[in-house]
């Protein structure tokens, strides 16, 4: 029996004593580790899993809310802090690797200032499901932060462990990586399209992402998926494209909004890979442009095959 849970809830929450967003309703929680009530993930299967959560902005409220494991501040999170009345669903997902009875739920931040929204609809959703089970890293990056800081994504199918040919069982590839420094495009620089880098990688099976070059690059050909979410820069644009071989675009986000708010957007898509082929991230090489993040990890590329 493999390992996954998809929840939501149907009700706004505001932060205070409430530390953890919970759920009222269960779509998926194959293996039953996930617990609504409480809102927390129990590994029972070691392996690295990926997870991703869509929280809707509370009218004239902040947004706040970050993915955590062992009650430790972890890899990302969710963030707006537009105040004004209008509301959005802001999406993160991120891939971790997990040992048998870790913990992972959302946190809200514990003030009356933040909250997030929802009603029937719903606008608060939490998915996460293995990917590869008993994982062994090539490299390994904590992911815990030393102090808090200040769409559900759709996923490919999971599949059955019991089930994989003992030849495709070390054809496995993944990575999950973000940046905690803030990027910023320069007018008159590179003609070239050079990926955008991280410094914080969470997984790397196979070491197929170079984080320090940005490049991910296939050995296994087969169907990958790609999941990224940018921070928006206070009076910067934002506009970052996922990019393949030669400079050919795939998929892209934008916001040509230069107030001084910030917010994230987010983007997803399956390709088709042949041997040799990279994958990166491309931020616009002009001052009017820029992605923002810090220690609370806004900036997330993930991909498996």
């Amino acid at each position: 029996m493999g390992s996954a849970f998809s929840a939501a809830q149907t009700s706004s929450v505001v932060g205070g004593k409430q530390k953890a967003v919970t759920f009222n309703k269960l779509m998926v929680n194959t293996g039953r580790d996930f617990n609504p009530d409480t809102g927390h993930f129990r590994c029972r299967i070691p392996g690295a899993y990926y997870f991703s959560f869509s929280v809707g902005k509370f009218p004239g409220k902040l947004l706040s809310v970050i993915l955590v494991k062992n009650g430790e501040e972890v890899q990302a999170m969710a963030y707006d802090d537009y105040r004004r009345i209008g509301r959005k669903v802001q999406s993160q997902s991120v891939m971790i690797s997990l040992k048998q009875m870790d913990t992972v739920w959302l946190l809200l931040q514990q003030s009356p200032q933040y909250a997030v929204y929802s009603t029937a609809g719903p606008y608060i959703t939490f998915s996460g499901y293995l990917v590869y089970p008993k994982l062994q890293l090539i490299s390994y990056i904590s992911n815990h932060l030393s102090s808090p800081a200040l769409s559900h994504l759709n996923c490919p199918p999971q599949a059955d462990p019991r089930s994989r040919d003992p030849a495709v069982e070390q054809q496995r590839s993944a990575f999950s990586v973000a940046r905690t420094s803030t990027f910023v495009g320069q007018s008159g620089g590179h003609q070239n399209k050079l990926p955008l880098t991280f410094d914080v990688e969470f997984v790397n099976i196979g070491g197929h992402f170079n984080k320090t070059s940005g490049l991910f690059t296939c050995y296994f050909p087969g169907v990958y998926f790609f999941a990224f979410t940018v921070g928006k820069h206070p009076r910067k644009a934002v506009s970052v494209k996922l990019m393949t071989g030669s400079g050919q675009v795939q998929a892209m986000v934008f916001d040509e909004d230069t107030s001084k708010r910030r917010e994230m957007q987010s983007q997803s898509l399956m390709l088709q890979l042949d041997r040799g082929e990279t994958v990166w991230l491309y931020s616009q090489q002009d001052k009017r442009y820029a992605v923002y993040s810090n220690q609370g990890r806004y900036t997330t590329f993930s991909g498996f095959l």
